[in-house]
């Protein structure tokens, strides 16, 4: 008799775990991003030049919808840079770093991917965040007709993995920052280990941003930042993204900082770094 309730538990238990995997696989990608839609502050409260710009995309369904950004623009420099930012918040949360590159000399396309912010549409994948970030390098090149050489994209976290894909796309951009981002989303999941390490990750992911496949595919100058202390993506990966890069390629480690505070840490290195960035892909576009 306790064979058969042993075996009927385990069913359940096995059922429950066949259901729990299915989950994973088809709504993983609300475990990665995390959209908000309300919007904090804009340019115009902290004394800024800006406009609305909306953006189309088409979804799955042949749909339009629309994106929203904020162009910024800069009459100090011809120097442009695509924000891309991270997987929480929305553009009104990176004011603050967006506003200290603008005081750098650079126009400034913040962007928000579908759902975040006010932009519309479907729940984000990693395929739509990809072809969110090419609309706007589109809008920058076509529409505003900013040579290539001009841009430089940066991206934070999660849009550290949407810059690197743009990248492989877009050779010619100036220079790519990667701000405490990672190698892929099945390392970042086995490194935080917890209920991913009951689960085939391998086969179940399938948003898997896989910067490392794509780093050594870059052919523009390259900047790696990333906090010590970082809990959340450890420095580490960072590092290993340099390692398989090519030249001309810098890295700056932030002693004590964190994921999202590397800026503030890194204060005057940061931004002296930033700086010896630009000065290195002036010099590479010369020579190339």
């Amino acid at each position: 008799m306790w064979l058969k309730y042993l075996i009927i538990l385990l069913s359940i238990v096995y059922l429950i775990y066949i259901l729990l995997c299915l989950a994973l696989f088809r709504w993983q990608n609300r475990l990665i991003f995390l959209p908000t839609a309300m919007i904090e502050a804009t340019p115009a409260e902290l004394g800024l030049p800006y406009e609305d710009i909306w953006l189309s995309a088409t979804n799955q369904q042949g749909e339009t919808e629309k994106i929203h950004a904020w162009w910024l623009p800069n009459e100090s420099s011809k120097d442009v840079l695509l924000y891309l930012h991270g997987n929480g918040s929305n553009i009104s949360g990176n004011l603050d770093l967006a506003v200290k590159f603008y005081n750098l000399g650079f126009s400034i396309l913040l962007l928000d991917y579908r759902r975040y912010g006010l932009s519309q549409g479907n729940f984000p994948r990693e395929a739509t965040v990809y072809q969110d970030a090419q609309i706007a390098w589109d809008y920058l090149v076509k529409d505003r007709g900013l040579q290539p050489g001009q841009i430089f994209v940066y991206g934070h976290s999660l849009g550290g993995a949407i810059a690197i894909d743009l990248g492989v796309r877009q050779p010619q951009m100036a220079g790519l920052i990667s701000e405490s981002s990672f190698t892929s989303i099945l390392e970042v999941a086995n490194y935080h280990g917890g209920l991913y390490s009951f689960f085939p990750t391998r086969i179940l992911i399938n948003q898997r941003f896989d910067s490392l496949s794509k780093v050594p595919l870059l052919k523009m100058p390259l900047l790696f930042i990333h906090g010590s202390n970082d809990n959340l993506i450890p420095v580490e990966m960072s590092k290993k993204l340099y390692a398989i890069a090519n030249p001309p390629k810098q890295l700056l480690i932030v002693p004590g900082a964190g994921h999202n505070d590397v800026s503030r840490v890194g204060d005057t290195k940061y931004w002296q770094a930033i700086k010896d960035f630009k000065q290195l892909a002036r010099k590479s576009a010369l020579t190339s």
